[in-house]
């Protein structure tokens, strides 16, 4: 028979990772088949190519073993481990493990219980109530299969932001490698947007070899535009989007007597600008609009009034906040962790690992703190002054809304992260009081990851999130933008809003490892597609006026602390519906 290309064997072997899940393997072993499936529909050039050069390791996330694999599917269309486990489960069944939060071995009860073996069979199930009763699956997997079902809908076809880098990297050594005339290559699309999830793998390139105009090639799930230097700006416009920033750039064309194609800004058959975006914006009377900023929400009328603000920028950033080790749940130590910020050029570095009551994590007893706290003094000595470490915790914000060390034991702290991690289904208006008490908290320095959603895994809990920002504003709390590419937390469409209200915010990595230190950039990139500028960013302080901020904070916490010890009345909040709660 025929080899297979690239599209046909990703899916044989997105088939091999699904059915190596379910007969109960690694799971580690199962998402890797996954990604290298991944890796190989987005592939710039023949697979019989890269197969024959024997270069299948330099595609993200193919190893030895999966190499083998690979080979094997491409020459054969078929694989012994593969035919031997389509034998035990039915194919429709492969489709539920597509579900967010519906885990392997659910999949497998589900099937062999209530003979389920599809999708629309399991959505049916769980709709009209027949999962909830079955033994060993219950009323809150049921709860999870709905819920997952309409993650699932909503972002069918999507990637996280860091993955889409990955392939689109890979796509771009790739192109090289077989069209060795192409010049610039640029990522386009909702991955040039900033979007926080990408369906778009869009890639720009200048074809020093191109003779009839742009022109766009598609290959498996990559879209690549080619076009010439002179045409270059507008094939990259066209190429980012969005379709209605676009649309409303044409409109104010057409009333300039001009019109927008991928042969550039055009007055009849004269060309105006085409050679660079900036070009085309300025001939439309337009201020420079950053790709992150065009969703059609607003941009053209303020860059009609240059009033767009310049963006922050990951050179911004001054300092690391919100870090863990492997004192919680990290991997890696206090020393190593400065260290490696150190030597990304950063001036300071905030831990925050968790707090005490985040037993699933390893949060900090009271005696661990202190033992943190003299390990941090021993290195800021060693530091003298060239980098500090300062003093944080991710603190839990417990039910009712405080914080789960006493008032001594967070006047120890430098600054504190407020979060979320637990009781998510409280309703909308105990969840949201629940978050107005901890930010009025004076020792509350950042609220942490305030939705608390994860992108392609679950919804974030229902709260106000306006009310919560005006609280953040009126307290002096600034609101994290989480980097973790799971996260992107406080959602960019928000940030105009804390904004204008008054909010600062701090662009945090939440990592766990040296290597999540790096995570930095996704935050950045939500930051600025939200419009947020570094004079309201938090970290983007140098460590002298971070110092300076953290001390004035300090001192406002303990005059407010002494005005609460010498008021008999309770706060508004504290006195609602979380007096009946107690303090648990």
């Amino acid at each position: 028979m025929a080899s297979l290309d690239a599209s046909e064997v990703a899916k044989l072997l997105a088939e091999y990772g699904r059915r190596t899940a379910l007969a109960g393997g690694n799971p580690y072993r199962s998402k890797a088949y996954l990604r290298a499936a991944e890796s190989l529909a987005a592939l710039a050039e023949p697979l019989a190519r890269i197969v024959a050069e024997g270069r299948l390791r330099e595609i993200p996330g193919v190893g030895g073993a999966i190499a083998d694999i690979i080979t094997k599917l491409h020459r054969t269309g078929c694989h012994p481990s593969l035919e031997r486990m389509r034998r035990d489960i039915p194919e429709g069944v492969l489709e539920m493990l597509s579900v967010p939060g519906l885990r392997p071995d659910k999949v497998l009860k589900l099937h062999k219980q209530l003979g389920i073996g599809s999708l629309a069979e399991v959505e049916a199930a769980a709709r009209e109530d027949r999962i909830k009763n079955t033994k060993g699956l219950g009323p809150a997997l049921q709860r999870k299969v709905v819920q997952g079902l309409d993650i699932r809908k909503a972002a069918l076809g999507s990637r996280h932001m860091h993955r889409a880098a990955e392939l689109m990297a890979a796509a771009e050594r790739n192109l090289r490698r077989a069209l060795p005339n192409l010049r610039r290559i640029v990522p386009a699309g909702d991955f040039r947007r900033g979007c926080e999830l990408v369906c778009d793998l869009s890639l720009v390139a200048e074809d020093a070899k191109l003779e009839d105009g742009p022109e766009l090639v598609k290959t498996n799930q990559l879209s690549v535009y080619l076009t010439d230097s002179e045409h270059f700006g507008s094939s990259l416009l066209l190429a980012t989007g969005s379709n209605a920033h676009l649309q409303q750039l044409r409109t104010l064309a057409e009333d300039q007597g001009l019109s927008l194609t991928d042969r550039g800004l055009r007055r009849g058959d004269k060309s105006i600008a085409a050679k660079t975006e900036s070009g085309i914006y300025k001939a439309l009377g337009l201020q420079y609009i950053e790709p992150e900023l065009r969703e059609g929400r607003g941009e053209i009328a303020l860059a009609r009034k240059h009033l767009i603000p310049r963006l922050v920028e990951l050179k911004d950033l001054r300092g690391i906040l919100h870090a863990h080790t492997d004192q919680s749940d990290g991997g890696n130590s206090l020393e190593e962790m400065a260290e490696a910020t150190r030597k990304r050029g950063y001036e300071y570095f905030g831990v925050a690992d968790h707090s005490q009551s985040a037993r699933y994590a390893g949060g900090l007893s009271v005696e661990r703190i202190r033992q943190q706290h003299a390990e941090i003094d021993r290195l800021n000595a060693r530091f003298d002054g060239r980098f500090r470490i300062f003093k944080g915790i991710e603190s839990d914000i417990l039910a009712d809304g405080s914080l789960d060390y006493p008032d001594e034991i967070l006047r120890e702290f430098d600054f504190i992260v407020a979060s979320i991690h637990g009781q998510f289904r409280m309703d909308r208006e105990l969840q949201t009081e629940r978050l107005l008490r901890a930010v009025a908290n004076p020792f509350v320095t950042i609220l942490g990851h305030m939705t608390g959603r994860q992108l392609l895994r679950r919804s974030g809990y229902e709260v106000d999130v306006e009310k919560v920002l005006k609280a953040c504003a009126d307290h002096g709390g600034a609101v994290e933008v989480n980097a973790n590419p799971w996260r992107l937390d406080l959602d960019w469409r928000w940030h105009q809003r804390g904004l204008e209200l008054g909010c600062m915010f701090s662009i945090n990595p939440d990592a766990h490892s040296i290597a999540e230190l790096d995570l930095m950039r996704w935050g950045v990139a939500m930051a600025r597609k939200g419009g947020i500028s570094a004079d309201r960013v938090l970290n983007a302080l140098d460590l002298r006026r971070f110092s300076q901020c953290l001390a004035d904070h300090r001192n406002r916490t303990a005059l407010s602390s002494a005005k609460i010890r010498g008021s008999a009345h309770q706060s508004p909040v504290r006195s609602g519906r979380f007096a009946a709660m107690g303090e648990g």
